[in-house]
């Protein structure tokens, strides 16, 4: 599965107070879990995620964090999937993934998603992730993406030894392939601390029905899932349901792998995308996702430094109200 590719520049998002809430409601909702934040959210009548940090403290200010849902670990809201810099390390080196991963670093981030490749790039990929600078600071999710069992035992070893980890942060199963035979190698990591969490990812529609069945069954850590203010069916039952199962949710495709620029180019962002904090259509489109109190953390790709800080910067602002939510949506309706 590829996460969102975005070669654009787009604009900030995310934990910051709405005008809407008073100071003492604010207070309030400092004093409790994340968990029931959400559920404090939905009484006030559907505003969304409450937003820690104003836009303008970017660069003061590291990423705003969700909790992990059953722990005490919280993850940034924004991360790096990686599928696009580390395919074209053969043809552009190491130097493009490492400076996007380290401005990633340098404003809080922690995640970064990558899937087995072939041996020699990452191999390659390895030594950036073994960097001082790199290594302790990231949050490492990778995947198993073959049906078969001992195909993905091998992609487990190759990437344990490349990558240079006894412990993975995050294993999942890519677009549930192959998912009866490599769920219970994924509890057994887990259970002797190879793998910290474990989890499954889709990135279409047609595996969502797969998808909902066995997070009622199986019991992941976390659903990855694809999720947009165009892709928007996932919030239909997905979110909801991973938020009652206490599972983190993190995000690909916010940008539908770039197509959804191509649906908006000839267009002007709306006056009152203003309202919250949104400066460009990346925006539109992040702030729309990180509005659902159910997501943890949402993935973009890039190559270029500065489009990922445009991306970090995405972390900062206020987000759409469920009114607001139903107008953007209306945008790409007609």
């Amino acid at each position: 599965m590829l996460p969102a590719m975005q070669d654009q520049k787009m604009g900030g998002i995310i934990d910051q107070g709405f005008d809407t809430v008073t100071l003492l409601e604010r207070k309030k909702m400092a004093m409790f879990s994340e968990s029931t934040r959400r559920e404090f959210l939905v009484q006030l009548g559907g505003l969304g995620v409450i937003l820690s940090q104003p836009q303008l403290v970017f660069g003061q200010q590291p990423l705003p964090t969700r909790m992990i849902p059953g722990t005490d670990e919280s993850l940034p809201v924004i991360g790096l999937g990686s599928s696009k810099p580390v395919l074209e390390i053969p043809t552009e080196g190491t130097e493009p993934v490492a400076a996007v991963i380290r401005m990633l670093l340098e404003h809080g981030g922690r995640l970064v998603d990558t899937s087995p490749r072939t041996p020699d790039i990452d191999a390659e990929f390895g030594r950036v992730l073994a960097e001082p600078d790199i290594r302790d600071g990231i949050f490492l999710a990778t995947k198993i993406n073959t049906p078969s069992e001992e195909t993905g035992i091998q992609q487990l070893e190759q990437t344990e030894r490349l990558f240079g980890r006894r412990t993975i942060d995050l294993v999942q199963v890519e677009s549930l392939r192959g998912l009866q035979s490599h769920w219970p190698r994924l509890q057994e990591m887990k259970d002797s601390g190879a793998a910290r969490y474990i989890g499954v990812t889709v990135s279409s529609y047609r595996n969502f029905d797969r998808l909902e069945a066995f997070m009622r069954t199986g019991s992941p850590d976390f659903v990855h899932v694809n999720y947009s203010v165009i892709e928007t069916r996932a919030e239909e039952r997905i979110l909801p349901l991973a938020q009652d199962l206490g599972m983190g949710v993190i995000i690909n495709r916010p940008f539908m792998n770039g197509t959804y620029f191509g649906q908006v180019s000839d267009r002007e962002l709306p006056p009152w995308a203003a309202d919250f904090d949104c400066e460009s259509w990346a925006q539109f489109s992040l702030k729309y996702i990180l509005a659902h109190p159910a997501i943890t953390c949402v993935l973009t790709e890039t190559t270029n430094p500065e489009h990922m800080e445009e991306n970090i910067q995405a972390g900062f602002g206020r987000v759409p109200d469920q009114t607001t939510k139903q107008r953007m949506r209306d945008v790409f309706s007609g």
